[in-house]
């Protein structure tokens, strides 16, 4: 008799691979996206078959999946070359905190642990909840700048921006954090960003390291609230930059710790 759910699964994205794990469903994952850093053992465990736009596609025939989970249009070629090839593909879309939680209860109902993810979307969700009491308790909510890459310069997508509001502050650019591609959130003019004023700036440049000084040195910057008050501050892409569990986690956390900080100092 054929197994009910896929008990070979190769996580294109890391978040399906941290999820998993967080499920104790870790046996069926066979392959996994080459940028996972959570949970640390799974890069011990697991070889690496993909990047994000990219992805050893023999190899991962030759690991026999019965099910590959990635994300986004930007990942349409490798799915595309896979089901070419017989292997049954789930590309989730989910950009949201609320589709994010989403994506977890159908995860979960994929490998036949659905009251697990039920309870683990119901952890998460309390987090949220006990996070944004606490950001209501501030006494003022600042302004923010949120950086995705820096040439150009890209501002928030969607969940981010959503979670700044849970942690306490407010996005500059909260319309262009509904356009799901980098492209569309460009700022063109970096001089609007000076012209929104931001108390705090966060970095977070998909990969690579922040560089506080590199910003405070644009021209024009220095009237910047968030820079002449030294608040530019860098949150790991890997906490937040992933639609999963460590951004409403960790990376929420991560957040309200420096929307607090700024708080309690004025």
């Amino acid at each position: 008799m054929a197994a009910a759910y896929p008990t070979r699964i190769v996580c294109m994205t890391e978040e399906s691979t941290e999820a998993l794990y967080a499920l104790g469903e870790e046996h069926r994952i066979v392959g996994i996206s080459g940028y996972t850093v959570r949970p640390p053992r799974a890069r011990r465990d697991k070889p690496r078959i993909s990047a994000f736009t990219s992805a050893k596609i023999e190899r991962i025939l030759e690991l026999e999946p019965e099910l590959a989970i990635g994300f986004s249009d930007m990942q349409a070629d490798i799915a595309q070359a896979l089901i070419r090839r017989g292997v049954e593909v789930w590309i989730s879309n989910h950009r949201s905190v609320d589709q994010i939680l989403g994506y977890l209860l159908r995860l979960g109902a994929l490998v036949g642990a659905a009251e697990r993810a039920t309870a683990y979307v119901e952890r998460l969700q309390a987090h949220l909840d006990a996070v944004a009491r606490a950001a209501a308790a501030l006494p003022r909510r600042p302004r923010i700048y949120f950086e995705e890459w820096d040439e150009p310069p890209i501002s928030a997508i969607r969940w981010v921006s959503e979670l700044m509001a849970i942690a306490g502050g407010d996005d500059i650019f909260p319309q262009r954090a509904a356009a799901s591609l980098g492209r569309d959130r460009i700022v063109a003019d970096p001089l609007e960003i000076v012209r929104a004023a931001p108390d705090i700036i966060i970095g977070s440049w998909c990969g690579k390291k922040f560089r506080p000084e590199h910003v405070a040195a644009r021209p024009g910057w220095d009237r910047v609230p968030a820079v002449r008050d030294g608040e530019l501050h860098e949150i790991k892409s890997s906490l937040i930059l992933q639609p999963g569990p460590a951004a409403l986690s960790d990376g929420l956390d991560a957040l309200h710790a420096i929307v607090a900080r700024w708080a309690a100092a004025r």
